[in-house]
């Protein structure tokens, strides 16, 4: 089965060289799963690898839309609709300068199988736009957005896509979207995730991939007769997700001591207070720069600084390493640098933030290793929460949320960690998390046919 999966490689490399993402992602997951083709020899026949590799739609379109000076302006959006063979195709909005369709590509397969691992039935897509929001005005976003979704709203809907929220799009730009649906389609329907509570949103949306990120490590430390109470963790990222894992964190008596922005991180040895980054990055949108100002013994290393192979966050001695900004943000440099520090845990919170030569050193130097699509599958758990209750129009208390969200990443650690065992590979997570989602995904293909 290695020559059929090298064939399949050689095959995304012939067809798509700039797309070095989704390569990797693809590579990640299809040489983690040759144990279970090697007991399935059949699916080769079956052409799956070839299915799989193919979304089964891809959507890309012009975004026009005029700027507060009056001028025109022109982005282009995104929509990679990649399986539905286990439900309808669910997956996040990335608003970014530097996306292009391998972005999405990559982290529309990844979605695929980080929501198969869920017991919910969504499949995998991703989707967004080539814009900047930053130093943009509301009334921008919001032209940006009536744009954008008056070519989106044709190809979503509650039953089929559920957009949600993800890098440069939050509840306001999430809100503005909603409402060009709404005033296209005349439904109020669950067609998008992530929407303020006011229409719609449910409790514990924001928290949820920060939350169940923080509870799928407390699963795993417990199941190696450890816990993160007095763990010393670096955290990088500063928006959403990272929040809510430092809160969290400390809701379970750990300590992050870092955090970082495009422009540089801190490394706080008390602890990084939040009061004060939400004020800074949420409040005053400033830089974390600002941060050292008013905690005198912090410290600010600007990305001018950074070694230059190397992302300096992660040279702070700790005990957990829990990534949550963005992908390939270890390098090998950097993991052996973690290795050095000796760290025990590795907890990617973000879509692929660990390169692969980066997974592989961890793998071999014992480090107990996570990947992202399992550690970070609590936002769309709690988004299907949100379509339910839409679908339903009864919403359900933060605290039963919360317990069910607790409950699910307990659940995915459990069958992930049991299918690795099952394999021969134990405490290999990356095995037993492409191999169960690529299972699921698998199965529900097969019984449907050839479509």
């Amino acid at each position: 089965m290695q020559n059929y999966v090298n064939t399949i490689l050689e095959t995304i490399k012939k067809k798509e060289p700039a797309n070095t993402k989704f390569l990797e992602s693809a590579t990640d997951v299809l040489t983690s799963v040759i144990p279970f083709l090697e007991e399935n020899p059949s699916l080769k026949k079956m052409a799956i690898l070839e299915r799989l590799i193919e979304p089964e739609r891809v959507i890309i379109f012009r975004v026009p839309w005029v700027d507060d000076k009056g001028e025109i302006k022109v982005n282009r959006g995104y929509r990679v609709e990649f399986n539905s063979a286990v439900g309808p195709y669910k997956g996040g909005t990335r608003f970014h300068p530097n996306v292009t369709l391998d972005t999405f590509k990559f982290l529309g397969f990844e979605q695929t199988f980080k929501n198969a691992l869920t017991s919910l039935n969504i499949g995998g897509a991703k989707g967004g736009a080539d814009f900047n929001p930053k130093n943009k005005s509301d009334m921008e976003i919001m032209r940006f957005c009536q744009s954008y979704m008056s070519e989106l709203y044709r190809h979503i809907g509650d039953r089929t896509d559920i957009p949600a929220g993800d890098i440069g799009v939050g509840e306001k730009e999430i809100g503005y979207l909603f409402g060009s649906y709404k005033k296209l389609t005349n439904r109020f329907d669950g067609a998008l995730s992530g929407k303020p509570l006011e229409f719609g949103g449910s409790f514990c949306r924001v928290e949820a991939t920060g939350y169940g990120a923080v509870y799928f490590a407390e699963k795993m430390l417990n199941s190696h007769n450890d816990t993160l109470r007095g763990k010393r963790v670096a955290v990088s990222g500063a928006g959403n997700v990272a929040f809510h894992i430092m809160q969290k964190l400390y809701e379970f008596g750990a300590i992050p001591v870092t955090c970082s922005d495009s422009k540089g991180f801190i490394y706080d040895e008390d602890g990084i207070n939040l009061q004060l980054l939400i004020k800074l990055k949420q409040e005053t949108h400033e830089s974390l720069e600002k941060y050292i100002e008013h905690r005198k013994y912090a410290k600010y290393t600007p990305k001018s600084k950074f070694h230059k192979t190397r992302n300096n966050t992660w040279d702070i001695p700790v005990d957990v390493v829990m990534p949550a900004a963005t992908e390939n943000e270890i390098n090998l440099n950097d993991a052996k640098m973690i290795v050095k520090n000796g760290t025990k845990y590795v907890i990617e919170c973000s879509n692929m933030p660990s390169t692969p030569d980066a997974i592989k050193y961890f793998l071999e130097n014992k480090i107990l290793f996570a990947p992202s699509k399992a550690v970070n599958a609590g936002g769309v758990v709690t988004s299907v929460y949100e379509m339910s209750q839409n679908a339903t129009f009864e919403p359900l208390k933060r605290d039963i949320l919360d317990e069910k969200l607790k409950k699910e990443m307990k659940k995915i650690y459990v069958e992930i960690s049991s299918i690795a065992k099952e394999y021969g590979y134990e405490d290999n997570l990356v095995i037993g998390a492409n191999i169960k989602g690529f299972k699921r995904v698998v199965e529900a293909m097969l019984k449907q046919g050839v479509v």
